[in-house]
């Protein structure tokens, strides 16, 4: 064998390594197991130096393949205990001895009797140092067995509980050496309860060993006296294992758990331990409790401590502020790390140990008051039963016990090399390539691979803890009581009367509907639905918010992201149950579309989308089908998902007067019809003969229309390709009754009322014209009416035949204005105020046609806009509020005047979208009143941001802001002073 071979099998000094060698009997064989160590070149010093204290030994291995491995696996992943062996070399023997159950290990080298009540007693002769030598014996086959795994992360579960196993005969066994000297006769009933990584029997190589004390009187009934020995008794056990001996201590006993930590009596009795829970205890220590555990001592006194804490930790999570004093409880910890070792600190640090188990014992507190099925110590336990349960998501239930299992090797591996207590990440390369190759040579050969691994899971870990640590239906389902967070106790059905459900037993029947069963989906919707119950109750009708999501969850709880985005979102499900109780619109467009709930999740997808964008996809959807029914059918779908979008931001964000979203759709819609049209015309022919646009008129030519709002068009074409005036006339009017027809069927999608009303002379007059032939309308025959309307007018399209059309228009609407027109346009209004009102509305509450309202606040601002359009451009907008900021800015209006008109356009426009949101109508007078009904008020305030109380506040706001825009109307369009 030559030095490069050595190389090649991880020796860093190859010379040397094959001078070492050849000190060895068979030295060769013994490359194989050097090389699998964690650090070849230490296990091949260690096995000379072991050769030098006990030649047969080393001789022997030579021969034993198995011992050999196991052997020189301890003496490369562990400087400590390889020096341990090499200072007694008969230690050895207990690498490859199956010790069997430790407790009989350690009882024996205590030399253990029983007395009185069965309490273990050590044998007069035994020592302390007795007690350290077999808990050793036992460790060094232990790490033998896990430095020969061949995946550390797949044996660290077994590995824990054995050594906390270990820890818990060690402690019962240092307990009979105590009681040998301060209670011969075990007259006092004692018991140790392991607390934190011992208690979940998660425990390290070496780590502190968290316990409390619990002792009772005797059969004397002396509890000071009991206590005062109980007290000597635990002292003793703790310097069994920690104080001075010939054998090094074995880690430290820390009893800092206990109430009022280190300036607490260090043993209290069971109902002690009540009073101070009862009385002063903080969060963290019904936390800590979580995973007490008696461990030593007397067993039936242990089970009565663990019987006593349990209503406790199960009942921690209803005290208030739970969920944020422990959220604060983790930044505390973090924020406490030493800048220095920040980045290295495996247990506390970012990423580390405590984001996993924080992470789990939150989920475990809350969700364990109603879930038995939680109440377990195990951090990976309990991830399981998360899991199972449906708390968490399978994938990342997966990937936070992979990643738990992952860093508890790393740290298994930090503290073997010198058996210290140790939670920082190597610095040194030379450190870290060991740490690398003592997890698996082949995954981490060098330092890079396995910092870079640590790196990984750890970001992986943070983005974890972050996302379920923090979500907020687990502080929503903590501030719950008791009887609330179960929804099968007794008296659920006054609960639910008590919260605002009108119909109980119908509430009880749709909650039953949801949660029975054992699968999955019912188990999520079992600790879900609690607070949503309570969320929905929150909004104007829970009977009617609770039935939504029944529906909504029948037709898509199947869909694995639906439950999971409910569960796991930030805001989704708290989105989703202030829309469900308060819009019967949104329930409808959920049902249809319900893949619209993931928008919940996403702000960005709440936003509107540009215009531009909708009208490139609208075009490419056209050009993906052939078939004119369906690709109309995907353009109204289009339209239907943009309404169903600007819905869900109205409901959540409050109702935007001045959005564009509809308008937009609308545009995009009809744009998209006119090309199917058009196409449709053009393969008829053989060729194109009639270039087709509208211009939008109204409140949809102000980009100011609402759920309801037809679309209100007049249509323009121009001949092309030859084609005769007939000729193209006869395709215009083919093409807008063919996208009347297109956008019109009725569908699961919403369609568009496509109305051509305000055309030249109405329904009498051709479907669509010539600029030429509209304008000779206008010059000749024009009412002024039409004027008036041409003040809203909107081409929708950018092509040469738009423009000239926006010309037409403004031509029309911006001219000067005599008295007689400015009459007839005062005279139609009067009229419409007498005529137009339906029959049996209240004027003061219509929002449209009642004084103050829509209609009032218009004809105020395109009487401005007609007089002074001319000379200033600004003016020529169809924007009812962009023209009232233009008049306002030129003096036309005065500022607080353009504020009472914004304000009473705003409220009524917020209004009737309310009302359609709320009913689900599409049309119908009452869509522009303010409703007298109780129920269908509360849901409009509820959507327009009303709180408590907000129905009269509603109703006092229309009728004070109607009744100071008639005061503006009446100053600035009826000129009265």
């Amino acid at each position: 064998m030559i030095p490069d071979d050595l190389r090649v099998a991880g020796f860093l000094d190859a010379r040397r390594a094959l001078s070492f060698l050849e000190e060895l009997p068979a030295g060769q064989s013994w490359v194989g197991d050097l090389s699998a160590s964690a650090d070849p070149d230490q296990a091949l010093l260690q096995a000379v130096r072991l050769r030098e204290a006990d030649p047969g030994l080393v001789d022997a291995l030579s021969r034993d393949e198995r011992a050999r491995r196991r052997v020189c696996a301890i003496l490369g992943g562990s400087q400590w205990l390889g020096d341990y062996v090499i200072a007694d070399p008969a230690r050895a023997a207990a690498i490859n001895e199956d010790p069997g159950d430790p407790r009989e290990v350690l009882y024996e080298a205590v030399g253990v009797r029983t007395v009185g009540r069965g309490v273990w007693v050590a044998a007069r002769e035994a020592t302390a140092d007795d007690l350290r030598a077999a808990y050793r014996r036992v460790l060094l086959h232990l790490a033998a067995d896990d430095l020969t795994s061949g995946t550390p992360e797949d044996i660290m579960p077994s590995l824990g509980a054995r050594i906390a196993d270990l820890v818990d005969a060690t402690l019962d066994a240092g307990l009979a050496l105590a009681r040998r000297d301060v209670d011969p006769e075990g007259t006092v009933p004692f018991a140790i309860i392991a607390m934190g990584k011992t208690g979940a029997r998660e425990l390290n190589y070496i780590s502190d060993v968290d316990v409390i004390y619990v002792a009772e009187a005797g059969e004397d009934g002396d509890e000071r006296s009991a206590l005062e020995k109980a007290t000597r008794l635990a002292s003793a056990t703790a310097s069994a294992c920690s104080g001075p001996g010939t054998q090094a201590p074995l880690w430290t006993v820390d009893a800092n758990l206990r109430p009022e930590g280190r300036n607490g009596v260090l043993v209290r009795t069971i109902e002690s331990y009540r009073q101070y829970w009862d009385k002063w205890a903080q969060t963290w220590e019904f936390q800590a409790l979580l995973k007490a555990r008696a461990c030593a001592g007397d067993p039936e006194l242990g089970r009565a401590f663990e019987e006593a804490a349990q209503p406790y930790v199960w009942s921690a999570s209803a005290r208030e502020g739970f969920v944020e004093a422990a959220r604060a409880m983790r930044r505390r910890v973090e924020d406490n790390i030493s800048r220095s070792h920040a980045s290295r600190e495996l247990k506390l640090g970012r990423g580390g140990l405590r984001d996993v188990e924080f992470t789990v014992q939150l989920l475990q507190l809350v969700h364990g008051r109603t879930d038995a099925f939680l109440r377990v110590r195990s951090t990976l336990d309990a991830i399981e039963a998360l899991r199972e349960g449906g708390y968490i998501a399978r994938s990342d239930a997966d990937q936070l016990a992979s990643c738990y299992r992952f860093l508890r090797a790393v740290e298994h591996r930090t503290q073997l090399p010198r058996m210290r207590r140790n939670h920082l990440i190597p610095d040194k390369d030379c450190d870290l390539r060991v740490l690398g190759r003592a997890m698996d040579p082949a995954r981490y050969p060098d330092a890079d691979a396995i910092r870079s691994a640590i790196d990984e899971v750890r970001a992986d870990v943070r983005a974890l803890h972050e996302d379920v640590f923090y979500r907020p239906i687990i502080a929503a389902t903590a501030s719950l009581s008791e009887d609330e967070a179960s929804l099968h106790a007794e008296g659920a059905r006054d609960r639910l009367a008590a919260i605002g459900y009108r119909d109980p037993v119908g509430a009880l029947t749709h909650i039953a509907a949801l949660t029975q069963g054992t699968s999955r989906r019912a188990a999520i919707q079992r600790h879900l639905l609690p607070v949503f119950i309570s969320w929905l109750a929150n909004g104007a009708d829970p009977d009617m918010g609770l039935l939504n999501f029944r529906v909504l969850s029948e037709d898509i709880g199947e869909s694995h992201w639906y439950l999971a985005l409910l569960r796991d979102s930030g805001m989704a499900a708290r989105r989703l149950m202030t829309m469900l109780p308060n819009s019967r619109w949104i329930a409808d467009a959920l049902a249809k579309r319900p893949e619209a709930v993931a928008w919940l999740d996403d702000d960005a997808e709440l936003a509107p989308r540009e215009p531009q964008r909708l009208t490139r996809e609208v075009a490419a959807l056209i050009d993906r089908h052939e078939d004119a029914t369906e690709a109309a059918a995907r353009v109204r779908a289009v339209r239907t998902r943009e309404l169903t979008r600007a819905a869900m931001s109205d409901l959540l964000g409050g109702v935007d007067p001045r959005g564009h979203a509809i308008a937009d759709a609308t545009d995009a819609a009809l744009l998209g019809a006119l090309a199917i049209a058009g196409r449709e015309e053009a393969e008829r022919w053989g060729s194109e003969r009639a270039h087709v646009t509208f211009v939008a008129m109204g409140r949809y030519g102000g980009r100011e229309c609402s759920y309801a709002s037809d679309a209100d068009v007049i249509a323009l074409h121009e001949p092309v390709g030859g084609a005769s005036d007939s000729e193209a006339a006869a395709s215009a009017t083919a093409i807008v009754n063919r996208v009347k027809k297109l956008l019109g069927s009725a569908t699961s999608q919403l369609g568009i009322v496509v109305d051509l009303d305000l055309r030249p002379e109405g329904k009498n007059g051709p479907m669509s014209r010539t600029i030429a032939s509209h304008e000779e309308y206008a010059q000749r025959w024009a009412s002024t009416w039409e004027r008036q309307a041409a003040v809203r007018a909107r081409p929708i399209g950018s092509s040469d035949l738009d423009e000239r059309a926006r010309a037409l228009f403004e031509s029309m609407a911006y001219r000067e204005v005599s008295e007689s027109e400015v009459r007839d346009i005062r005279l139609l209004k009067a009229r419409m105020e007498n005529e137009r009102l339906p029959r049996g509305s209240e004027p003061a509450r219509h929002v449209k046609l009642g004084p103050g309202g829509l209609s009032d606040v218009e004809w105020t601002i395109q009487l401005i806009q007609m007089r002074h359009g001319a000379r200033l451009p600004a003016l020529r907008t169809p924007s009812t509020t962009q023209a009232i900021a233009v008049a306002r800015d030129a003096g036309l209006l005065a500022a607080p005047d353009a504020e009472i008109l914004l304000n009473a356009w705003d409220l009524a426009t917020r209004i009737r979208a309310g009302n359609t949101l709320a009913t689900g109508r599409m049309s119908g007078v009452k869509l522009d009143v303010v409703p007298r009904d109780s129920a269908e008020l509360s849901a409009l305030a509820a959507i327009l941001g009303y709180g408590s109380g907000g129905l009269t506040a509603l109703e006092e706001d229309w009728l004070r802001a109607a009744r100071q825009a008639r005061n503006v109307m009446e100053r600035a369009f009826w000129e009265q002073q």
